[in-house]
């Protein structure tokens, strides 16, 4: 009887013990274990130098603080049905938090969490306001904040006007269906319609329809192509560099990836900055109580160039000739090698 008595006794303890563990407990002890879900939207240079980052400083800041963090990862690879699988998926292994790297993602986290109020981190959302995630930058109002990766138009289509002065025709190429290039579209066409200067629009919504929507830009006979922070064209660039480049035209884009992926240029934000401060947030709503409804949605200073070598030899450029012609507009020019994917 004795030792059926200490046994009971001590499954009972390991059942408390077993209890303490992982989330917060109610009565005020903190967790040092955390469950999140990361849903990529899709396999492309700029986010997976997130994802990549966001890992790399999470891993970082546990082994500083003696916490843990359990990452549930998935790509949707702009499967809308897969990307609301993933996310189920996550809720039915009761995370903690989610991640949702690209606008389309948060846009569907934050739905499929308003009963269940799980906080969402995104990563990569240009237009928050816009895409309706949250009420203000500075007081998101809801269970989610994250980091944007804004993209400053003008400075951008100023880079074209400032390679070449006499310009008339530019292509603008994208994805109709993507949130982040619904108001830099905008944008651009009254800049160009500002500086009399002609435009054509070429949308498509895959890699194919992205490939022939270039073509048709160099039947057109435009000079320069400008895409904004394009999901779907930046995994099409790879597929399209050559083309464009061998037409004699140069493409202006919204994010260093683009140059790393073959197009001449790419203006904006630090994405692997952009992925540890996106971990620095998921941090401070596990472990540091703060609120993610208050939690100001941060943003970057995107004035650095990326140019890419490759179509600098091709065109016959000099990369300091361009820094100078680039640099009264950019805080940074730099330049890089044709590549699948960030070292």
């Amino acid at each position: 009887m004795k030792k059926v008595f200490i046994t009971f006794i001590t499954l009972l303890l390991c059942i408390s013990l077993s209890a303490c563990s992982g989330k917060k407990e109610s009565e005020g002890q903190e967790a040092t274990s955390y469950k999140i879900g990361i849903c990529n939207y899709v396999d492309d240079a700029s986010l997976n130098q997130i994802v990549d980052n966001i890992s790399r400083r999470l891993d970082e800041l546990n082994e500083q603080n003696g916490t843990k963090i359990e990452v549930l990862y998935d790509n949707a690879n702009l499967d809308a049905n897969l990307m609301r699988q993933i996310i189920s998926n996550f809720i039915s292994r009761d995370v903690d938090l989610m991640v949702g790297v690209a606008t389309p993602v948060a846009i569907d986290m934050q739905t499929m969490t308003e009963d269940n109020q799980i906080p969402v981190i995104f990563a990569a959302v240009s237009d928050p306001l816009s895409a309706s995630l949250v009420d203000s930058l500075e007081n998101p109002g809801h269970n989610i904040s994250g980091t944007s990766d804004y993209l400053n138009t003008g400075a951008v289509l100023n880079l074209i006007i400032a390679k070449d002065p006499e310009i008339k025709k530019v292509g603008l190429l994208y994805d109709a269906g993507q949130d982040a290039s619904i108001n830099p579209i905008r944008e651009a066409k009254a800049f160009f319609e500002e500086h009399n200067i002609e435009y054509v629009e070429k949308t498509g919504t895959n890699v194919d329809e992205i490939k022939l929507a270039a073509s048709a830009l160099i039947s057109e006979g435009v000079e320069a192509i400008f895409t904004p922070t394009d999901n779907t064209v930046m995994a099409a660039e790879l597929s399209i560099c050559e083309q464009i480049a061998e037409a004699g035209i140069l493409h202006y884009t919204g994010a260093d990836s683009f140059a790393l992926n073959g197009a001449f240029l790419g203006y904006g934000v630090d994405y692997a900055n952009l992925g540890r401060e996106t971990a620095e947030m998921i941090y401070d709503v596990l472990f540091n109580d703060v609120d993610i409804s208050s939690y100001k949605v941060r943003t970057f200073d995107n004035g650095t160039a990326t140019i890419n070598k490759d179509v600098m030899a091709l065109f016959n450029l000099d990369f300091e000739e361009l820094r100078e012609v680039f640099g009264p507009y950019c805080t940074n020019v730099q330049q890089i090698a044709t590549a699948e994917s960030f070292e």
